[in-house]
């Protein structure tokens, strides 16, 4: 079965970004990350309430990481790393079968100049290489053209569409699944 130790915890540079953790000082842009009515249009999911509603989220992640159940990255820019501008991870971790969810947002003021593509990239090379994934998978609206669009560039497959299997506020949602395989 997968182990997995996420402490200390697995700070990543690339190019342009710092993937570093998420902290309850990020909570203000976090909370804007989880509210905003463009970052959330196709999470099919309620807003925080509040910004301590969005701390106690942190916290959980927080614990998640602390028994290795989930990781997530806060992304920021090398010249501002103190400024989150996105997060990226892996929760929903099946360590019996080497396989994670990944998930991800962006602030709309960087879409469409390749700062998602470059996490994704690094952090999909963490999984294989460090976690030792066999496979990650991606959940997404079907509406979410841009997500799907990233997902392809970076080598996932569409291996499944789900009719009204996800419901929230009195709707059922369809959901497509990505996966990409480490090969």
């Amino acid at each position: 079965m997968l182990s997995l130790n996420f402490t200390p915890f697995p700070l990543i540079e690339t190019e342009r970004l710092l993937l570093r953790p998420v902290t309850l000082a990020d909570a203000e842009a976090m909370h804007y990350l989880r509210t905003n009515e463009r970052m959330i249009q196709y999470t099919n999911r309620a807003p925080d309430s509040s910004v301590e509603e969005t701390k106690n989220k942190i916290l959980q992640i927080l614990k998640m990481q602390e028994i290795n159940d989930a990781v997530q990255w806060g992304i920021s820019l090398k010249e501002k790393t103190g400024i989150l501008i996105g997060t990226i991870g892996y929760w929903r971790i099946i360590k019996e079968h080497y396989r994670a969810e990944i998930g991800y947002l962006l602030h709309p003021a960087h879409w469409q100049k390749g700062i998602m593509k470059e996490a994704l990239n690094i952090v999909i090379k963490y999984a294989f290489e460090e976690m030792k994934l066999h496979s990650i998978e991606a959940n997404i609206n079907p509406d979410n053209l841009p997500s799907a669009a990233l997902l392809e560039s970076c080598g996932f497959i569409q291996e499944a569409y789900f009719r009204e299997n996800y419901y929230y506020d009195g709707v059922f949602y369809d959901s497509i699944i990505y996966t990409k395989l480490n090969k």
